[in-house]
């Protein structure tokens, strides 16, 4: 019998351009495996992101953000948004290289009109566990345009491994508080001088950590307050001494001047009484509020 000349290579490609396609399926988008490409686009301590095109229909996206909860969404960017609201059900498909497996259920999906597709919490995880696996997470729904005939749609597990692992290296390095948590902030600082307080000096290094890597913080509004004690005069310039170093502090973090906004207030707006300790520590503070621009 004549051996054939075809490489095993070549016999795998052929096979793997078979994606999955069930038989009431009227459309399929998914990327061959000389097309699949997943690509690290965000790789930062506040932010990772992996992208993977898929073609002529969008891009699939998975994000994990800076917060004290391990957390993942992805979303499908679609070229074209739903046109209604549709169920969607997504389904781990085998490889086609892989006969003997089976097509998995993972759960029941909502993609709602004039949005993009959305997931997130175990089922954003269960989809990259799936794809680590050599699998295929498929979302199938009803075409809105035709009815009776649907619409897959596939993540190729091709080429996938190495950026997984850039990413699960992204987000092990995720800082564990969001912007939520610092956006508004109250420090204190130690007894006559215009040095923080050792607890207060941990939450700022926090705030600059993430003001470093964030460029969508466009605002860092400060007032400085201090205690009743000594003379108004006196508590005024601490006041403004504390001003004057937090601003060259944000400065050199790469914060632009005009994106920095301070005022001392030195004992006015008491917020306790000033005849005990506990209430002076209160009213020596400053209050940092942060704004950010929406992408």
């Amino acid at each position: 019998m004549k051996r054939s000349n075809t490489s095993p290579l070549l016999t795998f490609l052929i096979a793997a351009s078979m994606l999955p396609l069930s038989a009431n399926a009227s459309k399929f988008y998914g990327a061959k495996p000389l097309e699949s490409q997943w690509q690290v686009t965000v790789d930062t301590p506040i932010e990772c992101r992996v992208e993977h095109m898929i073609p002529n229909y969008g891009m699939a996206t998975f994000t994990s953000r800076a917060s004290k909860k391990i957390n993942l969404d992805f979303e499908l960017e679609m070229r074209r948004p739903m046109g209604q609201t549709e169920n969607v059900a997504l389904v781990s498909m085998p490889a086609v290289w892989r006969p003997g497996d089976a097509a998995e259920y993972i759960d029941r999906l909502r993609f709602f009109k004039q949005f993009d597709g959305y997931v997130d919490g175990q089922t954003a995880w269960s989809m990259l566990a799936e794809l680590e696996d050599g699998r295929f997470p498929t979302f199938s729904f009803q075409e809105w345009q035709s009815r009776g005939k649907r619409v897959e749609v596939a993540l190729s597990a091709v080429s996938f491994q190495q950026p997984y692992n850039e990413f699960s290296n992204c987000i092990s390095g995720l800082l564990p508080y969001s912007f939520e948590d610092i956006a508004f902030t109250v420090l204190h600082y130690n007894d006559n001088g215009d040095e923080l307080n050792k607890p207060s000096m941990a939450k700022l290094a926090q705030i600059a950590e993430f003001v470093r890597y964030s460029p969508d913080i466009d605002l860092v509004l400060m007032a400085t307050y201090t205690d009743g004690r000594g003379a108004k005069a006196a508590n005024q310039r601490m006041s403004e001494v504390r001003a004057k170093n937090l601003e060259e502090y944000f400065m050199s973090l790469g914060l632009p001047k005009d994106r920095i906004q301070v005022e001392a207030f030195g004992e006015r707006r008491p917020i306790a009484d000033n005849d005990s300790p506990i209430g002076r520590n209160k009213n020596r503070r400053v209050v940092i509020s942060l704004g950010r621009s929406i992408i």
